[in-house]
């Protein structure tokens, strides 16, 4: 009796074991956690024992125990991101301004491709903006003010189409600000306080063609 016992209790030890490895979301959380200084301990909750990460603060799911939203903003986190967050393939919101993030934008991120809102702002963020960026077709908000970031604004962002708000400014960026796809849309504004971005303008239209007025047949004649 006492060896069955000890038999079924192993074997939910082991399928426990099973579950929380093959479980690639919390997996993906808990290698960014160990990456990142938490003075505040926010991230307290974050138990890479459990079978999946929807019972952690600052997480939610989908009905599926999908990862769908992390919001951690404001939470004195600093440390950089890791490439393992371009493994939440349904990640819709990703929330981190203020904090004390450091290092460059993981290329992974733009694995993220049903992310409706990412919110990188102010924090310590240098190097460049990811050119995959442009495999998130369907970004609505994309705010990636006051960091450090540096290089060309990447031509693969105008393809973006949902994009509806953008900030790029107060970084180090250089380079022409884009002006085709969504960028047209986009006022100074986005991309104020980047003094090697340079700005450009529509070409001006064509004079238009004027036809003279063609005299009336009943009109006055010259003698």
């Amino acid at each position: 009796m006492k060896m069955g016992l000890f038999l079924l209790l192993a074997f939910l030890a082991f399928d426990l074991v099973l579950n929380v490895s093959g479980n690639a979301e919390g997996d993906a959380l808990n290698a960014w956690k160990t990456n990142l200084a938490d003075p505040n301990d926010v991230l307290q909750s974050w138990d890479p024992t459990l079978i999946n990460p929807c019972t952690w603060f600052h997480v939610s799911c989908n009905s599926n125990n999908s990862v769908t939203h992390v919001d951690l903003e404001n939470a004195n986190l600093s440390g950089p991101l890791v490439p393992q967050l371009g493994q939440l393939s349904n990640l819709q919101y990703l929330e981190l301004h203020d904090n004390s993030i450091s290092g460059t934008i993981p290329e992974e991120l733009g694995n993220l491709t049903n992310l409706i809102s990412l919110d990188l702002s102010s924090n310590k963020l240098s190097g460049p903006i990811p050119y995959s960026f442009g495999n998130l077709q369907k970004l609505r908000l994309l705010l990636l003010n006051n960091n450090n970031l540096s290089g060309n604004i990447p031509m693969s962002l105008t393809t973006v189409t949902t994009l509806q708000i953008l900030d790029l400014s107060s970084n180090n960026l250089t380079g022409d600000i884009p002006i085709n796809g969504s960028f047209a849309y986009f006022t100074p504004m986005s991309f104020r306080n980047n003094p090697g971005l340079k700005p450009q303008e529509f070409p001006p239209p064509p004079p238009m063609f004027q036809i003279a007025p063609t005299p009336s047949a009943g009109g006055p004649t010259s003698p």
